[in-house]
């Protein structure tokens, strides 16, 4: 059994919110998705996670965004990607 997650939740979060008067991350997110590994490794030499238009390299270990990319596109500046592991079903 594999230790590595298979799946992780990507939140985008407007970087420049300071107060988010009390609302959760989730909340704050313009967008999120649920990612799944892929079974490959991207050019960062981290797992590759795709979904919902959304292709990530992340370090399972930290669980950090490496590389990420939106609808195929590098994400919008003021926008930060912030990731969490899924709960297994």
């Amino acid at each position: 059994m594999s230790t590595v997650p298979q799946r992780f939740e990507i939140l985008l979060v407007p970087a420049h919110v300071e107060d988010r008067g009390g609302a959760s991350v989730t909340d704050s997110a313009v967008r999120s998705a649920v990612v799944e590994a892929t079974g490959r490794h991207g050019e960062s030499g981290y797992p590759i996670y795709e979904g919902h238009g959304i292709r990530a390299d992340i370090d399972p270990e930290t669980p950090t965004v490496e590389a990420l990319l939106v609808d195929g596109r590098e994400l919008d500046y003021g926008l930060t990607a912030l990731v969490r592991p899924v709960a297994r079903d």
